[in-house]
């Protein structure tokens, strides 16, 4: 399948917390071939060298202009990637929308703010022939699912991956873990809860956050339920923000709609504040353990980190330092894959292992 070209805005955002959406499609996507990356004040670098020091194939331009006229074309797609604390576009923001509907670029919103319900927006859409995509729009109420406990039947291993914050790995986690099982020969499903996910293409889930608390926890339900039918080895659900944060109930209602088998924890060892709460302490990875166990009935079963503001030698002293501590395997994906976590997987439940088989062909 032919992938339509994408760039995407992440103006002084690009690397950083609240350029996570952008973060995300430079490392994994499915749905876009992503052309480039807007942010003047990295430009003219690429991003993923800056990101994780590894050549993406994909520049960062100063403005839409200048990445129109090094890529010699117009992208079919202009794809807003920041996600800021801040809900309502600024002035200068909805300028560079309309700069983008006005050069013949289809919009892919992640806000919550819905361009769809602009006036100004679906004029000038209209005009230009363009189209405006708000991806975490929710569907008509009448579309909407409720919980109907039909996540009890579901006997496949279902794995969430939570986190003590928000924007720190939990998707990238996820999606690693996914790709790295698949590699070894399980059919390994990812259910996104975010915008980000359903951007790069995930075929279930569903923005949790603008959901009512009505259906939040029935639409997760329905997510798995749905993924059911291609009969996966594995479910691996993202997690959204912290159990234990206090502006956010998505997390909740992720683990009340999965009930899952197993929990993975995402931590940043260096981070001392909530991300966009500077006056909010980072929980300690005990207290949220705890709170997660109890709150689910499954066991943390690993440990990720988010290597923020640490150096090599930091992540390995921590990876060591948090297996003698709390007797759980850590790792960081992003430098150190995933083979830890699965080998605990194979562990809490054996049944995996006559899947892989590489395994069984040990075993024979």
């Amino acid at each position: 399948m032919i992938k339509p070209k994408a760039i995407v805005y992440s103006e002084a955002e690009f690397g950083k917390l609240d350029g996570k959406v952008a973060n995300g499609l430079v490392r994994h996507s499915e749905k876009y071939e992503i052309v480039g990356i807007i942010d003047s004040t990295l430009a003219p670098i690429d991003a993923g060298e800056h990101l994780d020091g590894l050549n993406a194939g994909i520049p960062i331009f100063i403005d839409i202009h200048d990445a129109i006229q090094q890529l010699g074309t117009t992208p079919a797609y202009f794809i807003y990637g920041i996600a800021p604390i801040q809900l309502i576009l600024s002035k200068d923001e909805k300028q560079v929308i309309l700069t983008a509907i006005k050069l013949g670029m289809n919009i892919i919103n992640g806000l919550p703010e819905f361009l769809t319900e602009d006036e100004e927006c679906m004029l000038l859409a209209a005009e230009h022939h363009v189209e405006i995509h708000d991806v975490r729009k929710p569907p008509k109420r009448e579309e909407l699912h409720i919980f109907t406990g039909g996540i009890f039947d579901v006997k496949t291993p279902i794995i969430t991956v939570s986190g003590t914050d928000c924007a720190v790995g939990k998707r990238t986690t996820a999606l690693y873990l996914k790709e790295a099982l698949q590699k070894k020969g399980l059919r390994a499903i990812f259910i996104t809860t975010g915008q980000t996910g359903i951007m790069q293409g995930s075929k279930y889930g569903i923005a949790v956050d603008v959901l009512t608390s009505g259906f939040a926890t029935g639409e997760v339900e329905n997510a798995i339920l749905q993924a059911q039918k291609e009969n996966p080895d594995i479910i691996i659900v993202e997690g959204q923000g912290a159990l234990s944060h206090q502006a956010f109930t998505s997390s909740s209602a992720i683990i009340r709609g999965a009930m899952p088998k197993a929990i993975i924890l995402q931590h940043p060892p260096k981070r001392k504040y909530r991300c966009d709460f500077p006056k909010i302490p980072m929980p300690t990875l005990e207290s949220e353990i705890e709170l997660l166990e109890v709150f689910s009935g499954a066991k943390v079963i690993a440990i990720t980190l988010n290597h923020e503001d640490m150096t090599d030698t930091e992540v390995k002293e921590t990876i060591l330092d948090y297996e003698y501590k709390y007797d759980l395997p850590t790792t960081d994906v992003l430098q150190y894959g995933c083979e830890k976590i699965i080998e605990e997987l194979y562990q809490v439940f054996p049944g995996l292992i006559n899947i892989d088989p590489l395994l069984c062909q040990l075993q024979e």
